[in-house]
């Protein structure tokens, strides 16, 4: 596995950032509000919206001084509140390397260690195999399939839930 780290991004990272993101594979497996094409502006919008909170809840992922990816916790409220929803992604070159898997065993650290949750949950496409056996590898549990629910380019998609739940 290679050598990574995870941080805030940085402006400065902008470029190369909307050059990884740019990728029809990678859309493919998020929502529709990861845009593609996936344009500089795009990523200085995003870089900003990373900064807006402390503790931060979007970090880069890094190789050396190049942004590769980024994975995210997303607050929910009211009745949800001790829950909080994990996203990412990771470039395609890096595909396969267990640097996913590290971030998100980093992440959820990071989660448990810095929010007043008690599950760290994630909803992956039930054709996206690395993502899935990513979060097997972190000890999530698959708590549900939904069937059809998810639309993204013309096609229908299983919805998987899963997550993982702070130890007592």
């Amino acid at each position: 596995m290679e050598d990574f780290k995870l941080k805030k991004l940085s402006l400065e990272d902008a470029l190369i950032f909307s050059m990884h993101a740019n990728n029809r594979n990678i859309w493919e497996n998020l929502t529709n509000r990861f845009p593609h094409p996936y344009t500089e502006d795009h990523a200085r919008d995003f870089i900003i919206l990373t900064h807006k909170n402390d503790p931060a809840q979007i970090l880069g992922i890094y190789v050396g001084t190049e942004p590769i990816g980024a994975i995210g916790l997303h607050p929910l409220e009211d009745v949800f509140s001790k829950n909080i929803e994990l996203g990412y992604w990771i470039a395609e070159p890096y595909w396969g390397k267990g640097i996913m898997t590290k971030a998100i065993s980093r992440m959820v650290e990071y989660g448990f260690g810095n929010f007043d949750v008690d599950r760290i949950f994630a909803r992956p496409f039930g054709r996206n195999i690395g993502s899935i056996k990513a979060l097997e590898r972190n000890g999530f549990q698959l708590e549900a399939t939904f069937l059809q629910t998810i639309f993204k380019d013309g096609k229908y998609e299983n919805e998987l839930v899963y997550a993982i739940r702070r130890e007592a």
